[in-house]
């Protein structure tokens, strides 16, 4: 493997978490402007900050009926999740981490999809004359939020099987309240705060991936045998699948169309019924692909 290969991989957190169009399109980009950018003075932090700026201008331009303006929200999007790309990469490059980074990422993309749909239900409300279509916005903003952060839930869970290193980022609602608590009155307070409502929804959807976990750690604390990672990790990435589809680029080819044609109220209806169905399969396969097979490693 030449060494450009093994940086490129070592700067994503897991190949295998990664989805068919991410590995061929976002991270190569990724790559290459976390490079250029790793002996600058630009740190992840402030690519995060950009993004957002870049995602949430990408929702006025959905506004208007005019497929030039629409295109060009499309294009700011792509640019959008493309710098969601490279600062990951760059911190991974870089070593420079924080948690309050990995926080600050996780909220760009529900900025990015909250001006998108207000401006959605905004376009739907002048073009029907009815303001009826905020109550669809709002129910597919709550749905996506809630995928997106169980979707989370199991890349990172996947992370965790495959070592401890890769791992570091699965924290328990327990760990994230300490650290809140620790912490000084002041911004990195509020994000912990966030963190831990964002955590605290993620454990209450899974609990009896919760149980499995307590009954793994009781039984090996933080070393899991390496052969009881490989079996729960053949499990994860046979749901790979379907959880790519609760990802930004699952639902965002399915709105980019629907924005295209102009029947924008079919994505609300897309995301409220086929995304919540996905969903409902992905929560009860888990559990009986992660917690069944979890009996069988019972002492």
């Amino acid at each position: 493997m030449s060494e450009l290969k093994k940086e490129y991989e070592a700067s994503l957190k897991s190949i295998e978490t990664e989805n068919i169009i991410d590995r061929i399109f976002y991270r190569p980009i990724g790559f290459k402007i976390a490079c250029s950018l790793r002996n600058t003075c630009i740190t992840p932090n402030m690519v995060t900050v950009i993004s957002i700026f870049i995602g949430a201008s990408a929702g006025f331009l959905f506004y208007p009926a005019n497929p030039a303006y629409n295109v060009c929200g499309i294009l700011l999007l792509i640019c959008a999740n493309i710098l969601d790309c490279v600062d990951g990469q760059l911190a991974r490059l870089t070593g420079i981490k924080s948690a309050i980074g990995r926080i600050l990422d996780g909220m760009a993309g529900n900025i990015w999809f909250v001006c998108i749909y207000v401006n959605l239900a905004l376009r739907l409300s002048h073009q029907y004359n009815t303001y009826w279509f905020f109550a669809p916005a709002v129910l597919s903003g709550l749905s996506h939020l809630v995928q997106a952060n169980i979707t989370d839930y199991y890349k990172t869970l996947h992370l965790y099987f495959i070592s401890k290193e890769k791992g570091a980022e699965f924290q328990t609602l327990e760990q994230i309240g300490r650290q809140h608590k620790e912490t000084k009155p002041g911004l990195n307070k509020i994000f912990y705060f966030l963190y831990k409502a964002y955590t605290s929804i993620q454990e209450k959807a899974t609990p009896a991936i919760q149980k499995m976990l307590h009954s793994l750690h009781n039984e090996y604390g933080d070393d899991i045998p390496d052969d009881i990672r490989i079996v729960f990790r053949k499990k994860s990435r046979e749901l790979m699948p379907l959880i790519d589809l609760m990802t930004f680029n699952g639902r965002t080819i399915v709105m980019f169309i629907i924005i295209l044609s102009g029947y924008i109220w079919t994505y609300f209806l897309y995301e409220i019924i086929v995304l919540n169905i996905v969903l409902y399969i992905v929560t009860r396969k888990a559990q009986k692909k992660y917690v069944l097979h979890s009996c069988n490693f019972a002492s």
